[in-house]
């Protein structure tokens, strides 16, 4: 996080490019018939009643005794089923998607990817090795992160949550590309903002601090900007680390003003947008979703889209009324 002392010793050139996507987002051809047939503007097209299902696979013949190891505690941890779990639970999708946990990867993969039809998501090994190991640096050389529970500040922590909001964003790009959903900005941001909506929602804080450490101790490993980190379509590193803190502070300003504001970890000159930010994210992937809605979730996911269009209101109208205190104090 912004603001801890020290700095990991060894560089990991992969995770430097965290969650690069592969390929370009491309779609089934029944998704297209079924699109083309609605007409443009139509907006999104329940899905069908049979649903297709997320399956976390170890494909453990791949594995070395080391990848036994590193994957060990994301595996433990149930991080991943968990947020299949939640899809599941609330989602009909087109498609049965796949979580791969393999060294079995495409050619040129080295981080977590999403393929382009949204079916298939792989996470190697060698990645979760470079999360913990970039972990391990942390926790023996950053001071502790004051927000972040001393009982979880260890490697294994650490990594389970951090990859929980890294697959959180993996998904992201899988629910975006198997219900066809529409995009008004990049796909990453859409996608890291799934990652905080689901993991803040879901899950709690753990995942947005974790994430948030992980991000920082790259941003600094990165050293000086280059025109390939400001050209990419993946926000500039450290600019994701205060958009994690800020859509958790947003979430609840009165639990996260003292921790993540006052601590200094989240500008004061961020802090006052972040509830309206929050409020429109919220809205917007409950929104999103709402077509896709599982029968069973229908009534509990109409009701969160309901409270969420409320809260955005409300946050827009706050912010219009300090609007000129805030631009005056900046």
């Amino acid at each position: 996080m912004p603001n801890a002392t020290g700095h990991p010793r060894r560089a990991r050139s992969a995770l430097a490019g965290v969650l690069v996507l592969a390929g370009i987002a491309v779609t089934g051809c029944s998704g297209e018939d079924r699109a083309a047939a609605r007409g443009p503007g139509a907006g999104p097209s329940p899905q069908a009643t049979h649903s297709g299902k997320v399956t976390v696979v170890y494909d453990d013949k791949s594995f070395t005794p080391q990848d036994r190891q590193v994957v060990a505690p994301v595996r433990d941890s149930r991080v991943l089923e968990r947020a299949a779990d939640w899809v599941n639970k609330s989602l009909t999708l087109p498609h049965d998607m796949v979580v791969k946990v393999t060294t079995a990867v495409p050619p040129g993969v080295t981080d977590a990817v999403t393929q382009p039809d949204g079916r298939t998501i792989y996470i190697p090994p060698a990645f979760l090795a470079q999360i913990e190991d970039a972990f391990d640096d942390v926790v023996k050389t950053v001071k502790r992160p004051a927000p972040f529970p001393a009982s979880a500040y260890n490697t294994d922590d650490l990594t389970a949550l951090a990859t929980e909001f890294i697959f959180g964003h993996e998904l992201g790009h899988a629910l975006q590309r198997q219900l066809l959903l529409a995009n008004l900005g990049l796909e990453e941001d859409a996608a890291d903002g799934f990652a905080s909506f689901y993991t803040v929602n879901e899950v709690g804080p753990g995942p947005s601090l974790a994430a948030a450490i992980l991000f920082d101790a790259i941003a600094r490993k990165e050293g000086r900007l280059t025109l390939e980190s400001l050209a990419s379509d993946h926000p500039v590193t450290q600019a994701r680390v205060f958009n994690f803190l800020c859509y958790l502070e947003g979430s609840d300003p009165k639990k996260y003003q003292k921790p993540l504001v006052d601590g200094g970890y989240l500008p004061k000159t961020r802090a006052p947008l972040c509830p309206q930010a929050w409020a429109m994210l919220d809205y917007g992937w409950w929104t999103q979703l709402q077509a896709h809605f599982d029968p069973a979730f229908k009534t509990q996911g109409e009701a969160e889209q309901k409270k969420a269009h409320e809260q955005w209101i409300a946050e827009t109208n706050a912010l219009a009324e300090r609007l000129d205190e805030i631009r005056t104090g900046q």
